[in-house]
């Protein structure tokens, strides 16, 4: 199936959010449910799960309880550690030489096959004040992160300009970049580059599908999952004028609600990652609730025992963490410094979790079939996640020491990046050849990996 063509007015070019093609529709669609327009106030204890703090700590209790030998899923071989990061060290030095290595983000993804496809875009934006310029990078990272869980292996995205052929995250990140340059995330057709809530409700199934080319024969897992995803992202910002209003609701406008909290032009990152769970938490069709409350990406452990609501809970908040990462770029543009960068986490997915697996750091006490596949909500699935956030946290020392650079130089970001996510690419297509699907299979709806 070939790519859409923007200008045919055939049913086969979406343009289904923008019903008269002269003039915004900027009307919001019923679809805000009451869980977003009242969200039930979060204790304490159950607010204080959106953090990266929150995300580190209860890891490394789930760390604990494997290495004291309670765990019937998994232990860990400590002694592999130093192997893992011979081999995170040699990817690195492979891909960049001389260390020079940007942050793990989905701007690096909309460079794939070399094209600068942002540059290109950002070329027509030098008239434009570089606060708006931070809201569109806001905008695009925010979409196009959200449609980035997992593809599986038998998708693929054609891009007609460039004549290439990409799958995976680089493939969704170019049909997701290509979709919001043609203005399919806005309600304004005057104003086609950015995403606002009445252009993300009326998304439908078909139209990411055209987009994305999914056909049969090229089949993306949890299409109807992102497109849920998708809706639930426009009615959460309706929801949230204080940190996505200003007469139109946009991803864009977290800029607005977090720059004056910079002192000295300087934001923590977590700032930026609770802004996004509060505001956010909400949208995930599969997420955890208690009494009400919206806990977003978590699952339970018996690891993790307190005296009150959040027994049991461990939160990883891996999309938004990957969000996270990925607007550090766009708040620099608008000359804000992005302070703390390692208070944030490792991203618990299955390449940064199958390296792991695959170097015989985590290794289960049952062979496991990787065919077989596992529900997010498992044990299994939740530990193994819980592991691999609390051992790259004493992988980032040990390949630090290899590589010769300190934390400030070489933070999580830049791990990640140079990095252990490569390199569970690579191992993982030496082990399971040739399209190195993880050593541990999960039963995604395209909201979570």
């Amino acid at each position: 199936m070939t790519s859409p063509d923007k200008t045919s007015p055939d049913k086969t070019s979406p343009d289904k959010n923008s019903p008269d093609k002269n003039s915004p529709d900027t009307t919001l669609p019923d679809m805000i449910s009451p869980d977003m327009t009242s969200p039930v106030p979060a204790p304490p204890e159950l607010a204080a799960l959106r953090s990266p703090a929150a995300v580190r700590a209860r890891c490394h209790l789930v760390l604990d309880h494997v290495l004291a030998g309670h765990s019937p899923h998994f232990t860990v071989e400590e002694g592999a550690l130093g192997a893992v990061a011979d081999y995170v060290a040699a990817v690195t030095r492979q891909d960049y030489p001389t260390l020079d290595i940007p942050y793990h983000s989905r701007w690096r993804h909309f460079d794939a096959g070399g094209l600068d496809r942002w540059g290109a875009l950002a070329a027509g934006l030098t008239s434009t004040e570089p606060a708006e310029r931070a809201r569109i990078m806001i905008d695009l990272a925010v979409v196009s992160v959200l449609l980035d869980a997992g593809a599986g292996d038998a998708w693929r995205y054609h891009e007609e300009a460039s004549g290439l052929t990409i799958g995976r995250s680089e493939g969704l990140a170019v049909a997701s970049f290509n979709m919001f340059a043609a203005g399919v995330f806005s309600s304004d057709p005057t104003n086609p580059l950015r995403a606002d809530a009445p252009a993300l409700i009326r998304l439908d199934a078909g139209t990411l599908a055209a987009h994305f080319q999914v056909s049969e024969a090229n089949p993306l897992v949890g299409l109807e999952g992102r497109v849920r995803l998708v809706n639930r992202l426009g009615a959460a910002l309706a929801a949230r004028p204080d940190l996505f209003g200003d007469g139109v609701f946009r991803p864009g406008h977290l800029y607005d609600a977090l720059a004056p909290q910079a002192r000295l032009g300087r934001l923590p990152a977590a700032r930026i990652l609770e802004a996004l769970l509060d505001g956010l938490s909400v949208i995930w069709p599969s997420g955890v609730s208690v009494d009400g409350v919206a806990l977003g990406d978590v699952g339970r452990h018996p690891a993790v025992t307190v005296p009150d609501r959040s027994n049991g809970i461990v939160p990883f908040h891996k999309l938004s963490q990957w969000l996270t990462y990925s607007l550090l770029e766009p708040f620099e543009t608008a000359g804000l410094a992005v302070t703390e960068l390692d208070a944030l986490t490792a991203l618990p997915e299955y390449r940064n979790g199958g390296l792991l697996v695959d170097l015989g750091l985590i290794v289960p006490r049952a062979p496991i079939d990787p065919a077989q596949k596992h529900a997010v909500s498992s044990e299994l699935v939740v530990e193994w996640r819980a592991l691999t956030v609390a051992l790259m946290d004493r992988l980032a020392d040990e390949v630090r020491g290899q590589l010769g650079l300190d934390a400030s130089l070489f933070p999580l970001a830049k791990l990640l990046q140079g990095g252990t996510w490569t390199a569970g690419r690579r191992i993982a297509a030496e082990r399971r050849p040739p399209a190195g699907p993880p050593p541990i299979a999960i039963d995604a709806d395209g909201t979570v990996f």
